[in-house]
């Protein structure tokens, strides 16, 4: 990465704004659809809903936006899709009704490619040996954005639910605005290649990342890991609110926690852990260790005790970046843009699933006591999905392992 320092630096503060500003909504979203409801069972449904019809669009447009910084270069890709995000939580903001918050839902989900842009970016920048170091960063400056997010969005949505959107539309087109006079192109016209919406639809992007060489059972690994985790997402405030009568601050705080310990792990460890593991050894590790995190939050009786199992769970931390850096090797630097766009469509398509499964398991057990075991069977889930993710690696890991 050396001489690009301002260009990663910008993409960092990207992400970070962008994470900043979903994480302001995450604590209240799910009150703000209580607005609208008449109980715990439609706010559920719906805000799954909310959530899958962001992870539909996702899944749609993220190979075609990928696909399109490919032939267009990185930062045109970038700069649409920031501003598309704060229309949607302006949208958001002064939603009146249901239908008026999906559809600024489904806005933030078409434009939602800054990950997989972000992710395909540092891969044009970076050698394949400072790669995992590279997605690290990303992954430092997401947790970032998740240990200050979800904390001011607790404390700004105790004082009134639209505040964390206004704040949120307005973080996300400051930094469309800066990036107009900031970022500098990563692909250079002679690296890009010509766009294809038949290469580009999430389908045939889906393909070509699995016929690269090693990636196919990878897919599915990645895709087992991040159902988990989309679950306990797209659950979380219920849950906890649930087990532990947890408000938007109490959520909030917990997210922060979990943003400290990314940071760390990410921006500071992961480097020296793939050193010293290698990048499959860091992912099926850093899976049993999540997994190992779920029953925990499952069991414990009391809110207070998930703060020692998110601690506790710092390789659980280096699975995903380690993975990904996995599958970038596997693609030539002219189609970095494509395989991530592929990538975060797999994240669209499970964001689809998550929710939905994620919420009507919750609506089946929203009426029972704190105290049942089943009031956590979102996190027994996502527990289940860890473990075959984690033995799927393991097993593939043995099959390349040389004889």
């Amino acid at each position: 990465m050396t001489g690009r320092s301002p260009a990663v630096g910008f993409v960092l503060v990207n992400v970070f704004l962008d994470v900043l500003g979903i994480g302001l909504i995450i604590p209240v979203l799910p009150a703000l659809v209580g607005q609208f409801t008449a109980d715990a069972q439609h706010q559920s449904y719906w805000y799954g809903a909310l959530v899958a019809s962001y992870g539909l669009m996702q899944f749609i447009f993220s190979p075609v936006l990928g696909a399109l910084s490919d032939r267009l270069g990185r930062r045109p890709v970038l700069l649409v899709s920031i501003t598309g995000l704060g229309i949607d939580f302006l949208l958001m903001a002064f939603a009146s009704s249901l239908p008026m918050l999906l559809a600024a839902r489904v806005v933030g989900g078409i434009t939602a490619a800054t990950m997989s842009v972000s992710n395909a970016y540092i891969a044009d920048i970076t050698p394949p040996d400072q790669r995992g170091r590279g997605f690290g960063l990303l992954g430092a400056a997401f947790g970032m954005g998740f240990i200050v997010g979800p904390l001011l969005g607790g404390v700004l949505g105790a004082i009134d639910l639209r505040w964390p959107f206004f704040a949120a539309a307005a973080l996300a087109l400051v930094n469309a605005l800066y990036g107009v006079f900031v970022l500098p192109e990563s692909l250079p016209p002679a690296r890009r290649v010509a766009f294809s919406l038949a290469r580009a639809n999430p389908f045939s992007a889906l393909r070509a990342l699995g016929a690269a060489r090693g990636v196919g059972a990878l897919l599915w690994v990645y895709a087992l890991m991040v159902l988990s985790q989309f679950i306990l997402h797209s659950t979380w405030v219920l849950t906890t609110g649930l087990r532990f009568g947890w408000g938007p601050r109490d959520t909030g705080l917990s997210l922060f926690a979990v943003g400290v310990v990314a940071t760390v792990v990410q921006g500071l460890l992961l480097g020296r852990l793939i050193e010293r593991l290698g990048e499959r050894r860091l992912v099926v590790i850093g899976m049993a260790a999540t997994m190992l995190a779920y029953i925990g939050f499952a069991t414990v009786p009391q809110g207070w005790m998930v703060y020692p199992i998110i601690l506790l769970n710092l390789p659980g931390m280096a699975a995903a970046p380690s993975l990904q850096t996995l599958i970038s090797k596997s693609f030539d630097p002219a189609r970095q843009g494509l395989a991530m766009g592929a990538l975060h469509g797999i994240n669209g398509i499970v964001s689809v699933i998550a929710p939905l499964a994620g919420t009507a398991l919750f609506a089946q057990v929203a009426h029972l006591p704190a105290s049942d075991p089943r009031a956590a069977a979102t996190l027994w889930a996502g527990a289940a999905l860890q473990l075959a993710a984690c033995l799927l690696a393991w097993r593939e890991g043995r099959r390349l392992a040389p004889a």
